[in-house]
């Protein structure tokens, strides 16, 4: 009998505590829609003690999603775990993740605790979440550098206390993966109690090991896996869900278990991410990149038109990727745009951001003859913005650029329901755009990132432009798409300073990295 594989998405925890990446509120609810449709396990959607931000962003994902148990991650404190259960009191199905460090230099230098004050806190914390919740996990953080006979007293101990589910997290990226595979194996050998919870893997990437670990893991009685939309995360990101999915559909005469996951929807959920976190795919990324299903070589080309699984262990379809482009254009209706959004798994929790949406899109087919799904995809991630409470919004933009001058840019802004407008010389048109912007708001914020990316294929695509500002410490991403790339480049300056201006101060959730 074939067993379940349980997939726990941390996206909106882990994924968001990538520097720059930080969600909203609503955009993570948005994303955790998206994960619920592609039918994810257990959505871990924050830390909730981390900030008041953080709190309502789980509490609200909490009251949105009804078919996939929504998790708060606490460190094996009272006061976390009780911020916890309170954010996660509207969900359906709840869990509350709880971890404690268990590595000799984690305990020595970190929290500077003995091993059997650790073994105490990590009981404690269990039962405490279990007045919560009967859906209770543990980690032992840094466990990939953990003793083992310590791990074994620690988890024999948690499972007793009503853990059931214990996570074998390698914190820091350093196993390998029959190493890793071989610790799995050995803790449900040695722990007495073992039946008693699932064992779960969380595989960071510092190696570029993470998937090869956690499907190391699933080969040696794991049943959980814990991973991230693009593989997002801290430092060199976590274990992708993408390619942990795939892996064990395409090889199942390897892997003796399966996921409940829709796969056509992985595309849709790639795309999100991407564009509410400005972090980029790269082209040759398994399974999402643009890359991914393209064959340029003559030889490949040859066998694919003979027998696609000349080349392809895969379809591209079951991932979510279209074949056909889009037809709409500038006479469509609502009916038809909708209808297109829906088949993308796209839906609007009102008629005013379908409207909102349908502008938009009204505005780009008088730009572009032609509409792909991936025009699409930018139009939603756009019409995501709070429109109502931008202190800034650009009113007109023109840039003069020519051989042997300098570049030149006129900005008219409303600014605090106010028109101004500025003009700068720069040493291209962005930057002079950007100068202009600034001698109106004087934002003190420092530019770390600037990034266009092509949404589609030739000369009349929109181009989709990050921008990610920081001030006092605080880093946030803008994102704007346009046709003229210097008008997305406004956008996304602008939108980065709403988003600096008008949105609450959150702490970023480092406070824990298991």
């Amino acid at each position: 009998m074939t067993d379940k594989l349980t997939i726990f998405d941390t996206t909106l925890r882990d994924g968001e505590q990538s520097p720059g990446a930080s969600m909203t509120r609503d955009e993570k609810v948005r994303i955790a829609k998206a994960l619920e449709r592609m039918r994810v396990d257990v959505i871990e959607a924050g830390f909730p003690i981390a900030s008041p931000g953080d709190f309502e962003a789980v509490h609200a994902v909490a009251k949105a999603v009804s078919s996939s148990t929504v998790c708060g991650l606490a460190r094996a404190l009272d006061k976390d775990i009780d911020r916890a259960g309170e954010a996660l009191k509207p969900a359906q199905s709840a869990r509350i993740h709880t971890f404690i460090a268990t590595s000799p230099i984690h305990m020595k230098m970190k929290l500077r605790m003995e091993p059997d004050q650790v073994v105490e806190q990590a009981v404690r914390a269990v039962r405490r979440a279990r007045q919560f919740t009967d859906d209770v996990e543990f980690s032992p953080e840094d466990a990939g550098r953990s003793e083992t006979d310590f791990l074994c007293r620690v988890l024999e101990a948690v499972i007793d206390a009503g853990a059931t589910t214990v996570n074998i997290p390698d914190t820091v990226g350093y196993n390998l993966p029959h190493q890793f595979g071989e610790l799995i194996r050995v803790l449900i050998e040695r722990v007495p109690n073992s039946d008693k919870a699932v064992f779960s893997v969380h595989c960071h990437n510092d190696l570029g090991l993470a998937v090869g670990n956690s499907l190391s893991a699933v080969l040696n009685g794991a049943r959980q896996v814990e991973c991230t939309i693009n593989g997002l995360g801290e430092r060199a990101g976590n274990a992708a869900l993408e390619e942990v999915v795939m892996s064990v559909q395409t090889r199942q005469d390897i892997f003796p278990c399966k996921t409940d996951l829709d796969t056509s929807q992985i595309m849709t959920c790639s795309r999100l991410v991407s564009g509410i976190t400005g972090f980029a795919v790269q082209p040759n990324k398994a399974i999402v990149g643009a890359n991914a299903f393209a064959h340029e070589s003559g030889i490949h080309q040859d066998g694919v038109l003979k027998s696609r699984e000349t080349y392809e262990i895969m379809r591209a379809q079951d991932v979510g990727w279209m074949d056909n482009r889009i037809v709409l254009g500038k006479h469509s209706g609502r009916n038809a745009f909708r209808t297109r959004l829906q088949e993308l798994g796209i839906e609007f929790e009102t008629e005013e951001e379908l409207n909102d949406a349908f502008s938009r899109f009204k505005v780009l087919a008088d730009k572009k003859h032609e509409i792909f799904d991936e025009d699409l995809q930018a139009l939603v991630t756009e019409s995501g913005i709070d429109s109502e409470n931008e202190w800034l919004k650009l009113v007109s933009l023109k840039v003069c650029s020519e051989t042997g001058e300098t570049p030149h840019a006129t900005v008219s802004l409303w600014v605090d329901g106010d028109e101004a407008q500025a003009d700068c010389l720069g040493s291209g048109p962005v930057d002079a755009a950007f100068k202009a912007i600034e001698k109106l708001i004087s934002s003190g914020t420092e530019l770390q990132l600037y990034s266009v990316n092509n949404i589609t294929s030739g000369t009349d695509s929109q181009g989709e432009v990050t921008v990610r500002l920081e001030k006092g410490g605080r880093i946030v991403n803008g994102q704007g798409a346009d046709t003229d790339i210097v008008i997305a480049s406004a956008k996304a300056y602008v939108n980065a300073i709403n988003k600096i201006i008008q949105r609450d101060r959150r702490a970023h959730p480092q406070l824990g990295d298991v």
